[in-house]
């Protein structure tokens, strides 16, 4: 009784707040985030060619603290008490993004990364970043495009992020409170910084290539799974290896999996990219049971994407993990089952690129990309625009803009995604189930792969922006009756813009696939 009244009181409290600063920020905030819209059509084959980097974008945490309660929340009142290791007098905290408010750092366990594939055709130079973060802001994404030099020659930049649970917050949503935001801005400057020195180091060191695509599309399954209903996965591991023509080395791989990097759930403490820092170092390293090396590595720079990963797709402590030699299996949330995971991961990967289903040795690219409004119909995404907890620069409090973009590389195409989209917007499954809110028919129809041209297919998601969930609207369940039975409400809809974001995403990406064609 005590927690409800507490908590009508606060909300009461932050209504006020609104109601007082709803008209600034409207006026401040009323100019849309609009980017140029780009459409490059282009069948001229060319040589190819590709340049990797990789960047660190690890924070520095200079206090410490005491957990007394072990509940992963920095909180005085419980006892916990802090080291105060650059000796200013005051708990300099980083918030980590994912789970709760006040999960402050206590250290690092691995670096995060801007890790940067560039690939260029001669007349078209794309550029994709992965970020070991919660998710990047698409004004952030422009506030990179504007620090990136000229001379850089880049058409089109895409930061993706893999949506670690277990790295700063850069969206706002995980500080010290539900009305404080989690994001320091000192860091995120050096962030944006540093993605863009990733980016200009990727393009100095362009070198003609060969392009090889594995794929494994069922490897992945026993290391995931789906919290929600309809069970459809984004589960396929695909791999695009580039070569350096004159040397035969490898210069990177490029690797697209759905799965969310938060095995290490709610109370760990330790600044990490989870299981995608295994992957990334099995692939490039190799695969070892103790002293012995099993399956070597590519070399060069691995670069990690998350697919479609709402839905949504975890490996949480209920989902068993078996490491690949011992065979001993982990459910808790332990490093020890983030490195098996990674490693299976890397099994995968590494057996499929001894057997490459395509060799692309020139190719051209072409690309289409535009802005697309949506409107915002989650009012608590509203009031953090308001507190300034959520910060997307200059747009509206009703609608928001983000963007989209679809581009092919010979046979290989790719879609992006600038949130976590639900795996049967891009697979195919999407069900309306008796009790949705809409009463409503499919409308994401047909899958976005069934749509998208070539051979392999590629889908990025968290690209260019992180607006939360991207959700059916014939599965949109906020009000009772629930679908397939359910008792209360699923997870989802409370972190998502809206019903109508999915169709207005999947119209605009049907639309710029048929431009693509």
């Amino acid at each position: 009784m005590i927690k409800l009244i507490r908590f009508i009181g606060l909300t009461l409290i932050v209504i006020l707040i609104c109601l007082l600063t709803c008209c600034n920020s409207a006026k401040r905030n009323s100019i849309p985030a609009e980017t140029d819209n780009i459409k490059i059509n282009s069948e001229l084959k060319s040589e190819l060619k590709a340049g990797f980097s990789v960047i660190p974008i690890t924070p520095e945490i200079p206090d410490r603290w005491t957990d007394v309660n072990n509940d992963a929340e920095y909180n005085p009142k419980d006892g916990d008490t802090y080291t105060d290791g650059n000796g200013n007098g005051i708990f300099d905290p980083v918030w980590i993004a994912g789970f709760g408010n006040r999960r402050a750092a206590n250290g690092i366990h691995d670096d995060l990364w801007a890790r940067t594939m560039v690939i260029d055709d001669g007349r078209t130079r794309l550029a994709i970043v992965s970020l070991d973060v919660i998710g990047f802001m698409n004004n952030c994404v422009n506030d990179v495009r504007n620090i990136i030099s000229q001379e850089a020659g880049i058409t089109y930049l895409i930061i993706t992020s893999t949506h670690s649970h277990e790295g700063p917050d850069l969206l706002g949503l995980w500080g010290k409170s539900f009305t404080k935001s989690g994001v320091n801005k000192e860091y995120l400057a050096y962030v944006k910084l540093q993605v863009a020195k990733s980016v200009e180091a990727a393009v100095k060191n362009l070198r003609p290539v060969y392009l090889t695509l594995s794929e494994d599309l069922t490897g992945g399954i026993p290391l995931v799974t789906d919290t929600r209903k309809p069970d459809v996965f984004d589960s396929g591991l695909r791999i695009i290896r580039a070569v350096d023509i004159k040397e035969g080395t490898t210069l990177g791989t490029f690797s697209t999996w759905g799965n969310h990097p938060e095995t290490l759930w709610g109370k760990n403490l330790m600044i990490t990219s989870d299981f995608p820092h295994y992957f990334r170092e099995g692939v490039e390293k190799g695969i070892s049971n103790g002293d012995s090396l099993v399956l070597p590595g590519t070399g060069g720079i691995a670069v990690y994407l998350s697919g479609a990963i709402g839905g949504l797709m975890t490996t949480s402590p209920e989902v068993g993990i078996k490491d690949p030699f011992t065979g001993e299996e982990f459910k808790k949330p332990t490093f020890d089952k983030a490195q098996a995971l990674g490693r299976q991961l890397a099994i995968v990967a590494l057996n499929s690129m001894l057997n490459p289903v395509e060799r692309i040795d020139s190719a051209s690219i072409s690309l289409v990309a535009r802005s697309v409004k949506l409107s915002l119909d989650n009012r608590l995404f509203k009031i953090g625009k308001i507190l300034g907890v959520l910060d997307r620069g200059k747009t509206g409090i009703k609608s928001l803009w983000t963007e989209v973009a679809v581009f092919r590389i010979g046979p290989l195409s790719f879609v992006t995604f600038p949130g976590e989209v639900y795996p049967e917007i891009v697979n195919g499954g999407v069900m309306a189930p008796e009790g949705n809110d809409f009463s409503a028919d499919p409308v994401e129809v047909p899958s976005v792969r069934e749509m998208m041209p070539g051979k392999f297919n590629f889908v990025l998601g968290l690209a260019n922006d992180e607006i939360g969930y991207i959700i059916p609207k014939s599965e949109w369940d906020k009000k009772a009756p629930f679908t397939f039975g359910r008792k209360s409400a699923p997870y989802g809809e409370e972190n998502s813009v809206g019903p109508e974001t999915a169709p207005l995403l999947h119209m605009n990406i049907k639309e710029m696939l048929l431009e693509l064609k």
